[in-house]
C-alpha cells in the first residue's frame, strides 16, 4: 500500500488531557482533524483551532486515513471501536488505527485481532510524557507493530512527537513496555511523596527539600512535576489518581503473566488504591502527599 500523502485527514477519539494536546498539536501544524469525546464540553477549544466535531466515533473516523485513540481503558476502546457507534465499521480497508490507552498487553492484542479483521491496520502505541509535552511533540511514543506501517505513517508520528521508541513489530510489547515504565512512575511518585511527607514531619522547609532532591541523588522527572504542585495545593487533575491506581495494577498483573514478583510494585499499587478508596480518586495524583500526611 502506498504512503497517504500527507497532512491527511486524522480522527482523534478521546480528547481528555493527553488526546486533547495531540490533537491541538496536529492543528497547530496544519493537519485536518476530526474529533470525538463522550464529554461534548472538550470539543470547544479544539473547533476554535480549526478541528471538525462529531457525535460519534464512527462519525469522527470517516474520511480519516488514520485514527488515533486515546481513551482511559479496554472497555471503552471496546465501545470506541467496536460499539453501536464504533469506528472498525466505517473506515475502509488499509485504514490505520494508533492504540494510545494504558491498557492490558492481552487486551491491546484481542484489539488489534479484530481490528485485522475488518481489514484495518494496527499500531500499538502508548504515550508518556503528559499534557504539555503531547502539545509540544515531545512526549514518548512507545510503537509496537509492523515496519511497513510504521513507515507508511512516519509524516503523522513525527508530528505527534519527536521521541519515539520502536519497541518491536509484535503489538502488544508496546502495552508491556507503557506498564513497565508507569509501574516506575508509581514507585517514584510514592518515594517523592513519603519522603516530602517525612521532611514536613522533620520541620523541614518542602520548597528546598525539593531543590535539593532535584539536584542530588534522588531527584525523579514525575516526583519534582507533582510535588511542586503539591506544595503550592494545585490538585487540578492533569492525571487523576485513579490512572496510576489502574497502570499500576495491570503492571502487576502483566508482571504475574510472566511469572515475575518485585518488591516495590505491590506496595506502590496498594498506596494509589488506598489513597482512591480515601476520597482522592478524581484528584491530581499529587494528592498522595496530602494523603500520606493524613491517611485517615
Amino acid at each position: 500500500m502506498t504512503r497517504p500523502a500527507a497532512p491527511y485527514p486524522v480522527a482523534v477519539v478521546g480528547v481528555g488531557n493527553m488526546g486533547g494536546a495531540m490533537a491541538a498539536r496536529l492543528l497547530k501544524l496544519g493537519w485536518p482533524v476530526q474529533v470525538h469525546d463522550i464529554d461534548a464540553r472538550k470539543h470547544v477549544t479544539l473547533l476554535a483551532a480549526g478541528a471538525m466535531a462529531h457525535a460519534s466515533p464512527a462519525q469522527a473516523a470517516l474520511g480519516c486515513a488514520a485514527v488515533i485513540v486515546c481513551v482511559v481503558d479496554a472497555v471503552q476502546c471496546e465501545q470506541v471501536l467496536f460499539g453501536p457507534q464504533g469506528l472498525a465499521g466505517v473506515m475502509p480497508p488499509g485504514g490505520m488505527v494508533l492504540l494510545c490507552p494504558t491498557i492490558a498487553p492481552q487486551d491491546t492484542e484481542r484489539l488489534a485481532g479484530r481490528l485485522v479483521r475488518h481489514g484495518l491496520e494496527v499500531l500499538d502505541a502508548p504515550m508518556s510524557g503528559g499534557p504539555a509535552r503531547a502539545r509540544e511533540g515531545s512526549m514518548s511514543l512507545m510503537l509496537a507493530g509492523p515496519d511497513a506501517l510504521v513507515a507508511r505513517h512516519e509524516t503523522l508520528l513525527g508530528a505527534l512527537s519527536s521521541r519515539i521508541f520502536r519497541i518491536s513489530e509484535r503489538v502488544g510489547d508496546g502495552a508491556r513496555t507503557k506498564l513497565v515504565n508507569n509501574l516506575a512512575a508509581g514507585i517514584n511518585l510514592v518515594a517523592a511523596a513519603e519522603v516530602l511527607a517525612m521532611a514536613r514531619a522533620m520541620g523541614l522547609d518542602l520548597g528546598r527539600t525539593l531543590d535539593v532532591i532535584e539536584q542530588s541523588s534522588g531527584q525523579s522527572w514525575i516526583g519534582s512535576d507533582r510535588m511542586r504542585r503539591a506544595i503550592a495545593g494545585d490538585y487540578v487533575p492533569r492525571a487523576h489518581m485513579t490512572l496510576l491506581e489502574k497502570d499500576t495494577r495491570l503492571a502487576l498483573q502483566a508482571a504475574q503473566a510472566a511469572g515475575y514478583s518485585g518488591p516495590l510494585g505491590a506496595a506502590a499499587a496498594q498506596v494509589f488504591a488506598r489513597a482512591s478508596a480515601a476520597g482522592l480518586a478524581d484528584l491530581d495524583d499529587a494528592a498522595l502527599l496530602r494523603w500520606l500526611e493524613d491517611p485517615s
